[in-house]
């Protein structure tokens, strides 16, 4: 086991547990070299290698004799610092580099004789060199070359609801042709055409339906068998024969109304020789549906579990094998192989369907996607409008990027200016060049002899850029170690001005022993036991701790305990500036005392313009007033607006200023004590402000009357009556009128008062009597002193008329 400058601990273990927060720490802001903390000494580096890990601005002195004897100077710091401290000529401290390998001029033509040498990215090989931290930078410029060769293969859905769409595009070859050649002369044209998996629940695959899936279905009885995607025709510059196999399709019919269109998308990207893709060619994929796809997992409804593997699955009679065995593909996997091969991907749907793939294109780098009539007719403007705009812009991906590389893009595009973090440009004119400034940073050190490569590409385009990058990690010192060297006592490697020491063996120069001994020698260089060696502020060399240097001040004491910055501030400065630190402790000035000396012993500046401490409203700490009567504030508590006795230290201003009179009548008193005042004079005193306060005193059987108000700015403002308040006495006329009014008023407040207490007594004389006579016991027809007013009797009698007898009564 070896150790560094006398750590017994090995080299895993030598590094301080913060250095890598450190390290991120130092990367978020930028050093401050000439002020505050001092980021390369304070991370502690205990080697060339960690001090480089620090922070780019870090430097290595490997000078053997460096520093004082007294204490340790730290070999890790800025580069001016090492310069001034004496270590010119002995210093670590690598850059970031770049170097161009590739650099072949842009193309200004696509087609010709030359086009395989075409060329739209420069530079096409840069090396970079990295030191952590150290951001480095490269420009890179793409152009649009004029009548580049395009390659074009149209991808359509033949399920059973594009049968009007194939009837339109019949004669689509030829039409096309024309259209394209405005813009290339060299023109080639593929077709291809999908349904959806052959398998349930995807299609019907009844026995009956075996040959014809549209049996039963009155508006259309007869088409073809299902099948998941069938290429027809290669790419070719004969488009009569585009035509041809146009004209030989018929429409299949599937069960569900998603297809299988990402499985067809994926078979034409990846079987480049079947399809008959060029190198040298823009690649564009038209994909023409009028419904939505099926994705990844879908395939799991008809028992397809395994993913799509990603490779070309055509067989001799190209059409897909795998159709019944994989699962659909996943988004990401046709980004992916859609941009290995550069091809555009140009969805032309139904406007119903226009948001579901506009979406799509978020997620798959280098897609358009256009609204398609229902019937396709308007399919070449279509084309030419997608083509048009895949031409318009620029954008790079990055491929196979190490994770502990970061790169940040800034685009210049045609208007001229940058923007930062952008890495495309839009609405160029073909043979337009825009250029992008790429800075990379390595974040951290890999393993020795570790190199990443990584490419830079426009999206859809054959061009790449290629990107070695090594790091920048070993300083130079280190190939030159001396084993068992003399300046280590040889008991120890020299390197880079430090020894590394042999196992048992101490001491900057490794000058002392392990075992019994070196306990001894460690535990004096310990304050107490459980303590860190020399405070974890030094480094114990035998029995003595040598302290680290401080850009804040010294470092002392037997155990590094001690020091000249570690005292309590004020306001940010060390004992107020009142005191000196000494070993954490403030030792004041005289006249100051506190923890921070912040506090005077003076008093001067408590006496009030009166004489009076603190205006005899508070008290003096510190040199300054503290008020402790309620409402007083001011610099000697001179103000106080609800403070007895104010008004009467107001009324002395007012009579000298005023009046020239009272007893602050002399001109200097007055001037010192009233300086603060501003008066006023008014004919009419307006007292609704509820911030002011209305003061009065006697003047010669008069009263004169002010306001004041408390100014923010300390000053008082004092509102004064140009005359005192004069009141005649009254007549006594008025006075008897008076008296009259009193009587009559009182008069009638009693006469009021008797009636309402007459009221009262009645109405409770009335409740009491319904009262009563609600609880009589009889009722007046059976009051037994009642009689009733007619009275009836009962009278017999016989009498004789015109010979008949009567016989009644008579009441």
């Amino acid at each position: 086991m070896l150790s560094r400058g006398g750590l017994p601990a090995p080299a895993a273990a030598r590094r301080p547990p913060p250095l890598l927060l450190l390290r991120l720490l130092l990367l978020a802001a930028p050093l401050q070299p000439s002020r505050g903390l001092n980021l390369c000494t304070s991370g502690s580096a205990t080697s060339c290698e960690e001090c480089l890990l620090i922070h780019p601005k870090c430097a290595w002195c490997s000078k053997e004799e460096f520093g004082s004897t007294k204490s340790i100077t730290s070999r890790c710091d800025f580069l001016q610092n090492l310069m001034a401290n004496g270590c010119a000529g002995a210093i670590e401290n690598p850059s970031s580099s770049i170097s161009v390998v590739k650099n072949v001029p842009l193309s200004s033509k696509g087609s010709g004789h030359t086009h395989l040498d075409v060329t739209q990215i420069i530079p096409q090989k840069v090396a970079l060199n990295l030191r952590p931290g150290d951001k480095t930078s490269f420009r890179v410029q793409v152009r649009q070359v004029e009548d580049y060769p395009v390659d074009l293969y149209y991808l359509m859905d033949l399920s059973l609801s594009m049968n009007d769409d194939l009837d339109n595009i019949r004669n689509l070859g030829t039409k096309l042709a024309e259209e394209m050649r405005k813009l290339t002369s060299n023109f080639r044209l593929g077709f291809g055409s999908f349904v959806d998996k052959n398998i349930s629940p995807f299609s019907y695959t009844a026995p009956r339906y075996q040959n014809n899936p549209c049996i039963g279905y009155k508006l259309f009885p007869s088409c073809v068998p299902s099948f998941g995607f069938r290429h027809l025709l290669s790419l070719t510059d004969k488009v009569d024969r585009f035509n041809e196999e146009v004209q030989k399709q018929k429409v299949s019919r599937n069960r569900d109304a998603p297809e299988g269109g990402f499985d067809a998308i994926l078979q034409a990207a990846v079987c480049k020789e079947k399809i008959g893709w060029r190198k040298e060619a823009s690649h564009l994929l038209v994909f023409t549906t009028d419904d939505v796809p099926h994705i990844a997992l879908d395939g799991k409804l008809g028992g397809l579990v395994q993913p799509h593997d990603g490779q070309c699955h055509l067989n001799e009679a190209n059409e897909y094998s795998a159709s019944s065995q994989l699962d659909y593909p996943s988004l990401a996997l046709l980004g992916e192989k859609l941009a290995e091969n550069n091809i555009h991907l140009i969805f032309a749907v139904t406007k119903n369907h226009y948001i579901l793939y506009k979406n799509f294109t978020a997620l798959i780098p280098g897609t358009t996607v256009e609204i398609l009539h229902k019937d396709s007719k308007n399919i070449i403007e279509l084309i030419v409008k997608a083509y048009n705009s895949i031409r318009s812009k620029v954008e790079l991906t990055v491929w196979d990027s190490p994770e502990d590389i970061g790169l940040t893009f800034t685009a210049t595009c045609q208007d001229g200016l940058s923007y930062p973090g952008l890495r495309k440009c839009g609405d160029l004119k073909i043979g337009d060049t825009v250029s992008f400034e790429v800075a990379v940073e390595a974040r951290s050190c890999p393993a020795e002899d570790t190199s990443h490569t990584f490419t830079i590409k426009p999206a859809g385009f054959r061009d790449t850029l290629e990107v070695a990058v090594t790091y920048s990690c070993l300083c130079g010192c280190t190939g030159h170690t001396m084993p068992a060297s003399d300046k280590c006592s040889g008991n120890g490697t020299y390197t880079c001005g430090l020894c590394e020491c042999n196992a048992g063996y101490l001491g900057a120069r490794c000058e002392c022993e392990e075992g019994a001994s070196g306990d001894v020698h460690q535990a004096m260089c310990r304050e107490a036991e459980g303590k860190p060696l020399c405070s974890g502020r030094g480094e114990c060399s035998c029995n003595q701790c040598l302290c680290y240097e401080s850009e804040f001040g010294n470092i002392y004491g037997p155990f590094c305990e001690c020091d000249d910055f570690s005292c309590a501030r004020y306001k940010g400065v060390l004992c107020s500036g009142h005191g000196e630190c000494h070993c954490g402790e403030c030792k004041c000035h005289a006249g100051y005392i506190g923890d921070n000396c912040n506090c005077s012993t003076e008093t001067d500046g408590c006496v009030s313009s009166d004489g009076q401490m603190c205006s005899d409203r508070g008290s003096c700490i510190c040199g300054k007033c503290q008020c402790t009567e309620p409402g007083a504030f001011g610099e000697m508590c001179e103000k106080c607006p609800t403070c007895p006795g104010v008004c009467s230290t107001k009324r002395d201003c007012i009579e000298c200023k005023l009046f020239n009179s009272g007893r602050l009548a002399d001109n200097q008193t007055c001037q010192k004590h009233c300086k603060d005042e501003i008066i006023t004079t008014v004919d009419v005193l307006e007292t609704d402000d509820p911030n002011a306060i209305l003061c009065a005193y006697p003047v010669n059987n008069c009263v004169m009357k002010f306001t004041y108000l408390e100014l923010a700015s300390g000053k008082s403002h004092l509102t004064v009556l140009k005359e005192p308040a004069c009141s005649s006495a009254p007549s006594a006329v008025t006075i008897v009128l008076a008296v009259i009014g009193s009587v009559v008023l009182i008069g009638i407040i009693l006469l009021g008062l008797w009636k309402l207490l007459v009221t009262i007594h009645d109405r409770r004389e009335f409740d009491r009597f319904q009262s009563e006579r609600s609880r009589a016991r009889y009722e007046m027809a059976s009051n037994p002193l009642y009689r009733k007013p007619i009275s009836t009797h009962n009278v017999e009698f016989t009498f004789n008329k015109l010979n008949k007898s009567y016989n009644g009564t008579v009441d």
